[in-house]
């Protein structure tokens, strides 16, 4: 597909879903995407498991809110505003796969769902619970241009970033449930923040993070949202650490092969010795020469 490749404004709503709540959790989603959109969002990211929430009880706990990819109610629900509103829309959601649950993200556009993403990377008591993603690293050609996904752990790997910027992907959406990590120092920049900004520079790519804020069964969420520029630089963000809120940043995919020339002689992409080191790769799925296109 023939992105517009015109500058287009991103939305990262960082909000806070309550455990177990499927329909205030929902209803609150449509009201932040509907907010977004009158604003002028042509992309709307929400966090991790935002139909949800994150701390379950147990695997019966997850049974009773996950649904399935793209029939359950949660992705109906974005699929339908996507397509009433002619915008795209990235958020995590609890899927269900028959016996398996997955840890996901979907992406859906006006003319409908697009495709969906699974954590490959599991953090803590995320375990015992879902299964390790199994769709690869699929790079979605879309009107906007080249989008890929990840979820919040995802984050901690450059391999999974430097896959996707080699498969062509221009900007990446990160739906997050970030938590402390241990020694983080107060007033110092949140290691998530650091990593993410890393891999925007590294790879010159546009990354998009949207938090989850409040405190959940005991574990405290970092909110710090934030939407960085392929040269590493924050375009908007970071959010409060504490309170509900919606970043706006305006987006030009076009920025992307241009910003990776440092100067004449250097290209952060190009530069890679692949004599010695080679590339990486996906550890299932699509190969990162493959690519999912929206129909339009």
């Amino acid at each position: 597909m023939k992105a517009l490749r015109e500058p287009f404004k991103l939305a990262c709503i960082q909000f806070e879903p309550v455990i177990g709540e499927l329909d205030g959790n929902l209803k609150a989603m449509e009201d932040h995407i509907r907010t977004a959109a009158s604003e002028g969002a042509a992309l709307v990211i929400l966090p991790e498991l935002a139909d949800s929430g994150y701390v379950f009880s147990g695997k019966e706990e997850l049974a009773a809110l996950a649904q399935p990819i793209p029939s359950g109610r949660s992705a109906q629900l974005l699929i339908s505003l996507a397509c009433e509103l002619k915008i795209h829309i990235v958020s995590g959601l609890a899927e269900r796969d028959g016996d398996d649950f997955y840890n996901s993200a979907i992406l859906c556009g006006p003319d409908g769902h697009i495709g969906q993403y699974r954590k490959l990377h599991l953090w803590d008591m995320e375990n015992p619970l879902f299964t390790p993603g199994n769709l690869g690293l699929p790079v979605f050609d879309t009107q906007l241009g080249k989008l890929g996904l990840a979820v919040c752990y995802d984050g901690w790997f450059p391999e999974l970033f430097r896959s996707m910027a080699l498969a062509g992907a221009e900007l990446i959406c990160v739906p997050t449930n970030w938590v402390p990590m241990p020694g983080q120092l107060e007033g110092v920049e949140v290691m998530a923040n650091t990593l993410h900004r890393a891999a925007a520079h590294s790879n010159g790519i546009f990354i998009a993070c949207a938090d989850r804020v409040g405190t959940e069964r005991g574990q405290p969420f970092l909110g710090r949202s934030l939407v960085i520029g392929p040269n590493g630089w924050t375009l908007a963000g970071p959010a409060s650490a504490d309170r509900e809120e919606t970043l706006f940043a305006e987006i030009n995919l076009a920025e992307v092969q241009t910003s990776r020339d440092l100067n004449i002689h250097n290209n952060i992409v190009g530069d890679r010795r692949q004599d010695v080191y080679g590339d990486p790769k996906t550890s299932s799925g699509p190969t990162p020469s493959s690519h999912r296109k929206e129909t339009a």
